[in-house]
Parts: C-alpha cells; structure tokens; sequence
C-alpha cells in the first residue's frame, strides 16, 4: 500500500445509468455486479490501495442502497478512511452536482473528481492528484468519434470537440478532474463542467491536460460493462 495521499475523491454517483438499463435495472449503475461485487468496489480498492482515504459520494438515484453497501466496506476495504455523501434533491448535472456538495459540505480547497462508471488504470489517479489545478486527465486513443475530442498545445487544452464520425485518433477526456471549489463559487442548480466551467477555463487558458498512459473503460454502455467482466473474470491477464 502507498503512502496516503490527503486529497479527496469526489465520486459522481447519483445518476441512474439509463443506458445500462437493459442488463443491469434493479440497482444504480455504480453498483452493477462484476464477479460477485458492485463495481464500485472495484473502484474504492483501487483508490485505497493507491493512498487515497478520503471519499465524498455524490448521490441522487437509490442514494440508499450505496450508502448501505459503502457503510459495510468500512469495517474492510475503507478501515480508516474518511466518508462523507452529498445527495442531490434532483439531477443537478456533474457541475451542479459538484458545486451543491462543496456548499453543502462547506468545503474549501483542491480535490479529485471521477465518474463511478470509469475505469482508470489506478496509477493515473495519483498522476492527476499531483498535477497543478485545474487539470483534467487525458487519453491517446485511435479513434476518438464516441467520446469527442481535445485539442492541446503541450500541456494546455485549446477546445473540445464535439463527437464526430470517422474522426481518428486524438486525445479524450479520461471523465476524472483535479479541481478547486473556487471553480464552484456563485454556481448553483443544474449544470455541466463540461459545458459550463471547462470552456471557460480554457477561454482564460488556464485548463492543463494531464496525459495518462492508461486503460479507459466506461461500463455505462452494456458493450463496455461486459468487456470489463470479461477482463476481471480472466484474472487481468488481457489489456481492455
């Protein structure tokens, strides 16, 4: 186990993963099961075993049953980790989302964000916990027409592109984020860090791009979610 790391990890949960809803319908989509435990788990291990202890949930859909199930890994896999949750009265967006736990909360400071249904190789979460905020993990890819695209000159992101067809190869967004709750200051109700604090960010060119030598897997789509039981049922033997 590394050294800790006192930074927390802001993991966007609340949604209710429409697009898995054909095989995975009676829990939220940071619990579909993967061998026998919620991918979440998978998460929160790899998280721990990198140093990280601190954890703030953000949760709207089923808020419960996470709660529940995180609350037992206290007595295993989070011992001694700090766990905070933020639930949502309704849908804020990942911006809003954000700025409502960081009010609730009261919050100052820097912190790590992620989506609960992305998988990073874990050793990129630490790459991006020591980089300068604001900065948001990036990925080399050879086609780049499901997720979008971002322009870089170096290290500073020039734009993001919408997704097109055909579009090649390029650099995507990794969905996890090194941020500070400055960023969040005077925001509230729905809205997207993507859309809403990314741009301007970039128009002040002040959003760095931290490039990750990584595996990238988004078990939001069913294709996905069974290529990630696929990868943890062969033992990890095979690259996603």
């Amino acid at each position: 186990m590394k050294e800790e790391i006192n930074l927390p990890i802001f993991i966007l949960a609340g949604g209710r993963g429409t697009r898995l809803a054909s095989v995975v319908s009676d829990v939220p989509k940071p619990m579909a099961p993967v061998s026998g435990k919620p991918f979440l788990q998978y998460l929160l291990e790899n998280y721990v075993e990198q140093g990280f202890r601190k954890f703030v949930l953000l949760l709207h859909y089923k808020s419960d049953l996470i709660i529940s199930f995180v609350e037992n890994l206290k007595f295993t896999t989070l011992n001694g980790c700090e766990i905070e949750y933020s639930i949502e009265p309704t849908l804020l967006g990942t911006g809003g989302a954000v700025a409502y736990t960081v009010h609730q909360l009261n919050y100052t400071g820097q912190f790590l964000i992620v989506n609960a249904d992305t998988w990073v190789e874990p050793e990129s979460m630490n790459k991006l916990a020591s980089s300068v905020s604001p900065s948001i993990g990036v990925i080399h890819i050879s086609d780049v027409s499901r997720y979008g695209k971002v322009s870089i000159d170096g290290d500073l992101i020039l734009k993001f592109e919408e997704k097109i067809e055909n579009a090649g190869e390029g650099w995507i967004n990794a969905g996890i984020y090194k941020l500070h709750s400055d960023h969040f200051l005077g925001r509230k109700g729905e809205f997207s860090m993507e859309k809403d604090i990314f741009p301007d960010l970039v128009q002040q060119k002040k959003l760095r791009a931290v490039s990750l030598d990584t595996d990238f897997i988004d078990i939001g789509i069913p294709e996905d979610y069974e290529r990630f039981q696929n990868w943890i049922l062969s033992g990890r033997e095979y690259k996603l």
